[in-house]
């Protein structure tokens, strides 16, 4: 009888063990195809690899992580789609993304589903604006954090000059393209004209119809108000039309994968803004981010971008909320990121509680001339950072916030 109780004993002490060494799902919702799949592959390169760190030093809360990965190729309803299927697989929290209309649509079925979701690279003020909500946090900078560094810059470097705008049809267009015309004071649309081109489904020649108004006009200052394939294929046609040559080429928001595909020797010279970049563990003397640039760089033989940085950093700060109160509960993740800081791959971050934004500096980058960036071991010494911004700086007040939310008849607290 003794032998029998203590042969059940040992058979339900393994039964536990077992249960508590389940892996952890976490969902990533990301762009493998379409418009900002470069985007997409290095947030899951990122991801992995933050993943492997943590199941390295025994997992969380007992347990290892695993990532199930579905495809949005940049489109709301796909990833409203793979939020189902994520909640319907367990998931603890989904994050990820490359488009502001995709996080928007997808953090609201995450919401009803329970779960916690966090937008990787949503730029749009919508999202964490007058459609955030308690269950949205965002990683990167908004449009109008973007806006305040390189009007800064511009501000300075093109006084009282004439813009011309090309953006984007969607809520990140919107809102990116508004808070420029704002920080640089070209508000006067008969004066700072503009165009918007279709999306997802923008052709060359809605493009080219574009760029010949811009050609036509007196601007000085071209803002491409345009992201991933998107930019891609317009700076090609900038670069055939000579319009870089005429013309100071401003994109809001740049990345390592556009200048990539679209080429240094068309991108030298484009301005534009970055949250991070490989060289910024160095700028900010953070040893953590400089371990992770090496790590990554061995690992896929490239240079972590922006992209990359936030996967990564998602993971791990989710990690850390979920080992500090010892729960994989969304409610007690929220409470314990909200008003969290920490330094992770640059200096001090914030997640803000009043909207769940991330509170960073944010750089003003330059693509540099192809032959510095080949100076690098890979290749990819793209950005010079030529002006940066405090979070606390760049970042809109809790007034200001509220007063968007009620001009949107939206509630001042997020629910």
């Amino acid at each position: 009888m003794k032998r029998i109780v203590t042969l059940l004993a040992l058979c339900a002490g393994i039964q536990l063990c077992a249960q508590a060494a389940e892996p952890i799902t976490l969902g990533l919702n990301y762009p493998r195809t379409g418009l900002y799949k470069e985007e997409g592959l290095d947030q899951m390169r990122g991801a992995l690899l933050a993943v492997d760190e943590i199941n390295a030093k025994g997992g969380v809360l007992g347990r290892p992580l695993r990532i199930s990965s579905h495809n949005t190729a940049s489109r709301p309803e796909k990833g409203i789609a793979n939020v189902d299927r994520l909640a319907a697989e367990g998931a603890a929290m989904i994050f990820g993304g490359a488009s502001s209309a995709v996080a928007i649509a997808s953090s609201k079925r995450a919401k009803d589903h329970g779960i916690l979701y966090f937008g990787t690279l949503t730029y749009s003020n919508d999202t964490t604006g007058k459609d955030g909500h308690r269950y949205i946090f965002r990683e990167c900078n908004n449009a109008w954090m973007s806006a305040k560094v390189l009007g800064e810059y511009l501000n300075k470097e093109f006084p009282a000059a004439d813009y011309f705008y090309v953006t984007a049809d969607y809520t990140w267009g919107h809102t990116s393209e508004s808070s420029l015309r704002k920080a640089t004071r070209t508000e006067d649309s008969s004066r700072h004209p503009g165009v918007l081109t279709p999306f997802p489904d923008a052709r060359m020649s809605d493009y080219r119809a574009a760029l010949e108004k811009a050609a036509a006009s007196d601007a000085k200052v071209l803002v491409l108000v345009l992201f991933g394939n998107d930019l891609v294929r317009a700076m090609h046609l900038v670069d055939q039309m000579g319009l870089n040559r005429r013309m100071q080429i401003a994109v809001p928001n740049l990345t390592q994968a556009m200048v990539e595909q679209a080429g240094p020797v068309i991108m030298q010279g484009v301005l534009g803004t970055e949250p991070w970049t490989w060289r910024v563990p160095e700028i900010e003397n953070s040893t953590r981010g400089q371990a992770f640039v090496q790590s990554y760089s061995e690992r896929y033989k490239v240079r972590p971008s922006s992209s990359a940085a936030s996967a990564y950093s998602i993971v791990h700060q989710w990690a850390e909320a979920v080992t500090r109160t010892k729960s994989l509960k969304s409610e007690a993740v929220i409470d314990a990121l909200e008003n969290h800081s920490y330094k992770l791959l640059k200096d001090e971050q914030v997640w803000r509680a009043f909207d769940h934004q991330n509170v960073q500096t944010v750089y003003a980058v330059k693509v540099k001339p192809r032959a510095e960036i080949l100076q690098d071991a890979f290749k990819q010494d793209y950005f010079e950072i030529v002006h940066k911004l405090p979070g606390e700086q760049a970042a809109q007040t809790h007034a200001e916030w509220q007063a968007e939310r009620k001009l949107a008849g939206q509630p001042t607290t997020l629910r």
